[in-house]
């Protein structure tokens, strides 16, 4: 299974992962539109998908999946936007913005581990 592994104890909170990630899927820098949330403190807090697949069990339309390599993607013409996939996340990471009628997650692409200037992310196979 490929899932982003975090290294809290290397994060600086620099939020450069949190910008390429909004960047890349929202064309804007906004943390709140971000697959991975860093919060403040020491060390900082360090919040992404483990890929544990509790959501996909929990929609109702089955627009979620999970591909080959394990990683839960979400089908957005399949889904109604009821939010039961958000309400089971144990890791509170699959999101959702104001506004919008799908919700969200990280994909393991990899774009935030290439933007750690202190490797504190990176992707593995499990």
């Amino acid at each position: 299974m490929k899932v982003l592994k975090t290294y809290p104890e290397k994060c600086i909170a620099c939020h450069s992962c949190e910008s390429a990630c909004s960047n890349l899927y929202f064309k804007e820098d906004n943390a709140a539109k971000s697959c991975i949330l860093i919060s403040e403190g020491t060390p900082p807090g360090m919040n992404v998908c483990n890929q544990c697949q509790t959501c996909v069990a929990a929609c109702p339309t089955q627009a979620l999946t999970v591909n080959s390599q394990g990683v839960v993607m979400l089908n957005k013409s399949l889904c109604i936007g009821c939010l039961m996939c958000v309400a089971v996340c144990p890791t509170d990471s699959m999101r959702t913005v104001q506004g919008m009628h799908s919700p969200f997650k990280c994909i393991a692409c990899g774009v935030c581990t290439k933007n750690c200037p202190t490797d504190a992310i990176k992707i593995v196979t499990e």
